[in-house]
């Protein structure tokens, strides 16, 4: 919900303001809960945390845009986006070996990596121009035609992670996180050897065949004995995914409203992560397979919508 607000902040005050204010409110609400004795303060903890986090991402993107050459954004996206991956792959298991001494100690760690990216982002100058215009709007509508397809693939490939290890277990996987680690390596190798992909064909027509690539890769995962072709098939697509959508969403935007562009596309990436795993989670009633499968299906319907807005432009 915040994030639109944050992008038209990110606007009219500045990247830098909110970069710093995201990384410091993260910081602030992690060392709090070492300290938290009830549900109620962990809670309220948590909102703060969606606070901070919507202030930061949304700025991020934004400032990367400023910075980047125009002719090299796909390339500048793909890199970006490894510092998401590569944080949410190494969070976990650093997560896991750091309660073993206890939870506190785990959540101060957290609070002080948000600390040191309070330091970092103290180092970077603002790379936007302040608008003053105070009629700006809050949702950036040319961005949502594209970021439509972009939480097409984030549905699909939200229910891939979430069902990826009983699908596994299914199988009789005795590692069920195989898939998931194929999965991720394959991002995260692809946009590193690939990064420069994006910037050499049109964004939407790369996003419709990042699409397709999704669609068939979820179809191989709900396929008996093809679940690890799937999962790297899946991985391939995704690698393209978010950099074609990305610089589509920027292109609509000039500079002063690239924070309301942030703002709209990540919003619909909070809705495609989350809603596709609850929206599969019912279809899985009837199957994990058939859960993919629909996953697959949606990947395809997010296609075909790409296609009609790449001729449509």
């Amino acid at each position: 919900m915040l994030r639109p607000y944050a992008g038209h902040l990110t606007d009219r005050i500045g990247r830098r303001p909110l970069l710093l204010a995201g990384t410091a409110l993260a910081a602030t609400s992690l060392a709090l809960t070492a300290l938290a004795t009830d549900l109620t303060t962990i809670i309220a903890l948590r909102l703060l945390l969606g606070v901070a986090e919507a202030a930061f991402f949304v700025a991020g993107f934004a400032a990367l845009v400023d910075i980047a050459p125009p002719d090299r954004l796909g390339e500048a996206l793909s890199l970006n986006s490894l510092g998401l991956y590569l944080g949410l792959a190494a969070g976990p298991p650093l997560g896991e070996v750091l309660t073993q001494r206890s939870f506190p100690t785990a959540w101060l760690t957290a609070a002080a990596l948000c600390a040191a990216a309070t330091a970092a982002a103290a180092f970077i100058g603002e790379t936007g121009t302040p608008s003053r215009t105070r009629n700006a709007k809050l949702i950036h509508r040319p961005a949502i035609p594209p970021s439509i397809g972009l939480c097409a693939a984030l549905a699909a490939s939200g229910g891939f992670l979430a069902f990826a290890a009983l699908r596994a277990q299914e199988e009789g996987f005795e590692n069920t996180s195989l898939p998931l680690f194929l999965y991720g390596a394959t991002v995260v190798v692809s946009r590193a050897v690939f990064a420069k992909v994006p910037d050499r064909m049109p964004p939407l027509k790369l996003g419709a065949i990042a699409l397709a690539v999704i669609a068939t890769g979820l179809i191989l995962t709900a396929t008996p004995h093809t679940l690890i072709a799937g999962s790297i098939v899946l991985g391939a697509g995704v690698t393209f995914s978010t950099p074609a959508f990305f610089a589509a969403i920027f292109a609509t935007a000039e500079p002063h409203q690239r924070g309301a562009a942030s703002g709209t596309a990540s919003a619909f990436i909070d809705i495609g992560l989350g809603g596709g795993p609850i929206l599969l989670g019912v279809i899985a009633n009837a199957g994990i397979p058939a859960a993919l499968a629909t996953g697959g299906a949606l990947a395809a319907a997010g296609c075909l919508w790409t296609l009609i807005l790449s001729r449509a432009r």
